[in-house]
């Protein structure tokens, strides 16, 4: 088995190679804006510090978000394109639930709430019995629209330190962006155990920032 898991729906532009038993290699750059032209030279990094080639790959793991409509695309496409040239399985986790499996393994416990910063002053979030385990299905919302929901709950991920004063008990000692190396591990988990993943669709949970003008004059000849 060899890995290659890939996110972009975070500011994070994450690349990550598990062989089964653990990661071999990981990249990840924070910037929001450059998803599409950090991301290929981050598989080419950690395909040459594993010493593997592009062919070598047996399953291609891919965050669908919640994330932003450019972003988050710029991954999954990469993704789906890889897994066809390939002929491999792209399989697809929640990005949150990687954030979630990475605070577990940072040492966080019990029940808590991840949430990333989804713009428009809007967080994407998920409510976690454990590390392992999401409770409900991913959101988009207000943060002080979540105050009273969420009262009494740790919260992790750039969302909920963005937003402090709307969560209980923020741990910004926690990951705060998505790791590929943690979505591996959690892909290689289930793999294991017979566990579920998503198609490799986006999940956007809602229309994205360009909009067709209202009245748009279409000016083509007839």
């Amino acid at each position: 088995m060899l890995l290659l898991a890939l996110d972009t729906a975070t500011p994070a532009v994450t690349v990550a190679l598990h062989d089964g038993d653990e990661v071999v290699a990981e990249a990840r750059q924070v910037d929001a804006r450059r998803h599409g032209e950090l991301l290929l030279p981050s598989v080419d990094r950690v395909l040459g510090e594993a010493g593997h080639k592009l062919d070598a790959v047996t399953d291609i793991v891919v965050g669908v978000g919640p994330g932003p409509y450019t972003g988050l695309r710029v991954g999954i496409v990469t993704a789906a394109t890889f897994g066809a040239a390939l002929g491999v399985p792209v399989r697809g986790l929640c990005s949150l639930d990687g954030i979630a499996y990475a605070a577990g393994q940072a040492g966080l416990e019990g029940e808590f709430v991840v949430a990333t910063d989804a713009r428009r002053k809007e967080v994407y979030w998920a409510r976690y019995a454990d590390a392992r385990t999401r409770v409900t299905e991913p959101a988009v919302d207000r943060p002080a629209d979540l105050t009273e929901k969420l009262a009494g709950l740790t919260a992790v991920g750039a969302g909920a330190v963005l937003y402090a004063d709307a969560f209980t008990d923020v741990r910004a000692d926690m990951p705060e962006h998505q790791s590929a190396g943690a979505l591996a591990c959690l892909a290689a988990e289930r793999l294991r155990t017979g566990g579920a993943f998503l198609p490799d669709q986006p999940l956007y949970l809602r229309r994205p920032d360009a909009q067709v003008p209202a009245n748009y004059k279409v000016v083509t000849p007839k």
